[in-house]
């Protein structure tokens, strides 16, 4: 049979009965966009996720006091909490290790902030100096940053997050000049962030910046800090500078055993790694959720096959007493039952990057179609329609035509 004959006979067949053969093609064409919808979620929340991490700064090292004694133990020393790293570690890594690009120390603590006209909120203080902002990636909407001198002078000034802003003083305002209150001690607005959002573990524009001098001084009353933010040259010397480090601050500590190291420290790469590895298996999760829609469209294709053959024996019957040979009867019904899911996978494609689209506008949610997931659709659809369209054609090809022309 010419491929021409085949195309034009399964036309005629499926439009012989339309209705048959949309229901048909809708379980399809949920099933296809389905998995479409599903996958570009999971993609769309890993690339956000990415990106959330990178806006903490590139190439990033975080010093933080206490460490684990090891997987799935006991946390030893309270990371984040302890008091064992000091600003003389983080002067010994800027001047004695040769990757850096960036150190920046900073101490955090919450307190009450207070306006002169009543008003206040509960927020997060960062002493911080004015590399901080650098390997933040952290610029001003409004004013300025914190600087080195205003670090040396110890000076009572603080830069406001937008959302911190507009929680004491109004939304849009300018409230460069004016004064707040942390823990009664009076600090001066010198500039407001600009927006960065949520980072994933809390967000960034929720935050007031002071000179960490100040922090320690006035908040904490000691030399510890918080944690240390290190950039380092290239990604790739990243695990050679996280080994120097280490072997720096456990000398310094005097600290013999790295097990008993009484610091830990976070690396970028591996953050990104672990989030992608969780995310991606969410993303496998949630298409093998939607497949199942499409096994269902795959039983009723074949469903909608075989009654087609039974309903189709006479005329089986009648083209093979004509010559037909059997590839040439199981051709015809295996490109009808193709024809169906390449038309259904057409649609679905486009049902899911318009399912995709809306959830991004209208949920809140960050959705990414790729190339991938349309290929792979594709595939699926072209797979269905072999895989459930095989058994039908081949019971139609291995009918006897004179039991067939008999067919009542």
């Amino acid at each position: 049979m010419l491929f021409s004959d085949l195309l034009q006979e399964t036309y005629f067949a499926l439009s012989a009965n339309k209705s048959r053969s949309v229901l048909t093609t809708l379980g399809i064409v949920i099933g296809i966009g389905s998995v479409i919808a599903m996958i570009s979620i999971g993609q769309g929340a890993a690339s956000d996720i990415v990106a959330n991490i990178e806006s903490l700064g590139s190439n990033l090292l975080v010093v933080m006091p206490g460490s684990r004694q090891g997987a799935g133990q006991m946390v030893r020393g309270g990371i984040g909490s302890a008091t064992t790293l000091t600003l003389g570690d983080s002067k010994a890594i800027a001047e004695q290790i040769e990757y850096t690009e960036e150190v920046a120390p900073t101490v955090s603590s919450r307190k009450q902030v207070k306006t002169t006209k009543g008003t206040n909120t509960n927020t997060s203080i960062y002493g911080v100096t004015e590399s901080y902002a650098r390997i933040k990636s952290i610029g001003v909407e409004i004013g300025s940053n914190i600087n080195d001198i205003q670090v040396t002078k110890t000076s009572k000034v603080a830069v406001l997050g937008p959302v911190t802003r507009d929680d004491l003083f109004g939304e849009g305002i300018d409230p460069v000049g004016q004064k707040i209150r942390i823990e009664n001690l009076e600090f001066t607005v010198i500039g407001i962030t600009a927006a960065k959002g949520g980072t994933g573990f809390s967000s960034s524009d929720d935050l007031i910046y002071i000179p960490i001098s100040t922090a320690q001084r006035y908040l904490t009353g000691s030399d510890s800090v918080s944690n240390i933010n290190i950039q380092v040259k290239e990604e790739k010397l990243m695990a050679v500078a996280q080994e120097q480090i280490t072997n720096l601050l456990l000398a310094r500590h005097k600290i013999a055993d790295p097990l008993s190291a009484d610091f830990s420290i976070m690396n970028q790469a591996d953050t990104i790694s672990a989030m992608t590895s969780v995310t991606n298996t969410m993303t496998l999760l949630l298409g093998a959720i939607a497949g199942i829609s499409l096994l269902v469209g795959g039983i009723g294709i074949m469903n909608m096959m075989l009654t087609t053959v039974t309903e189709r024996t006479r005329e089986i019957g009648l083209r093979k007493s004509l010559g037909a040979k059997a590839k040439d009867i199981s051709s015809q019904f295996l490109g009808e039952s193709i024809a169906l899911t390449f038309i259904g996978g057409t649609i679905g494609i486009i049902f899911g990057w318009l399912a995709s689209f809306l959830i991004t506008k209208f949920g809140g949610t960050t959705t990414s179609v790729t190339g991938f997931s349309i290929m792979l659709a594709f595939g699926v659809s072209a797979a269905i329609g072999i895989i459930f369209g095989y058994y039908p054609a081949r019971r139609a090809a291995k009918l006897n035509p004179i039991d067939a022309l008999r067919y009542e």
